[in-house]
């Protein structure tokens, strides 16, 4: 499911950019609308010298996330023997969040060394006293699991609600038409969380990189 969702932004990516116009339609502006908020979410954390470098991977997360995040929304399917879950969001799976999230965490490590230096990177630990350089590793773990956990968690819930509606719908003989009642505004209700989650990951992951790549 994560190769599919790589697939589809992909897709979408390479083929809005193909024909590039100085006036946007179609595809190409939809493109357009994402750079430019992926750009917003990295002015708002940090001066676009230094973030700038940054558009691709801030792009690439914002448009995957929300992507893998509405895989599972129209349908899921399982196996009825083992239950082998063939098709769902591929977020709620712990293993993919907590790998992109310790991608994100690495990658402002190894441009935080990068642009600042050594002396000013590892100075940071210290920062504003030496004491506070156990809560700083402490910190940064925290900052890898809540990352990986708050992106889980909520696509999870929202999966597994989903399949309890779905699986009232066949407990009465009118269930399957009286469980459209609560599961239509809980399907919408999911694209606006799938969409905040990612927004929500994209905008941390810049929040983290600031605070490597600037003295704060």
């Amino acid at each position: 499911m994560s190769t599919i969702a790589a697939i589809i932004v992909a897709t979408f990516s390479i083929i809005g950019a193909r024909k590039l116009a100085m006036r946007p339609t179609g595809l190409q502006n939809f493109i357009e609308w994402v750079m430019d908020f992926s750009r917003y979410i990295i002015t708002s954390n940090m001066a676009w010298d230094k973030g700038g470098r940054f558009i691709a991977l801030a792009y690439t997360l914002l448009f995957y996330i929300f992507v893998a995040n509405m895989l599972g929304i129209p349908f899921e399917l399982a196996t009825d023997t083992d239950h082998y879950v063939l098709w769902n969001s591929p977020t709620s799976d712990p293993v993919l969040t907590l790998t992109m999230a310790g991608f994100v965490i690495i990658l402002t490590h190894i441009y935080g060394f990068k642009i600042r230096g050594a002396k000013e990177y590892f100075a940071d630990y210290f920062r504003p006293s030496p004491i506070l350089f156990p809560f700083k590793i402490i910190e940064e773990v925290s900052n890898f699991l809540t990352l990986g956990l708050r992106l889980f968690g909520n696509i999870f819930a929202k999966e597994l609600v989903t399949i309890m509606i779905v699986t009232l719908a066949f407990a009465a003989p009118l269930g399957f038409f009286l469980a459209w009642i609560p599961l239509a505004p809980w399907l919408a209700f999911s694209i606006f969380l799938g969409a905040l989650q990612a927004f929500i990951f994209a905008m941390l992951s810049m929040v983290y990189m600031a605070h490597k790549v600037e003295s704060h």
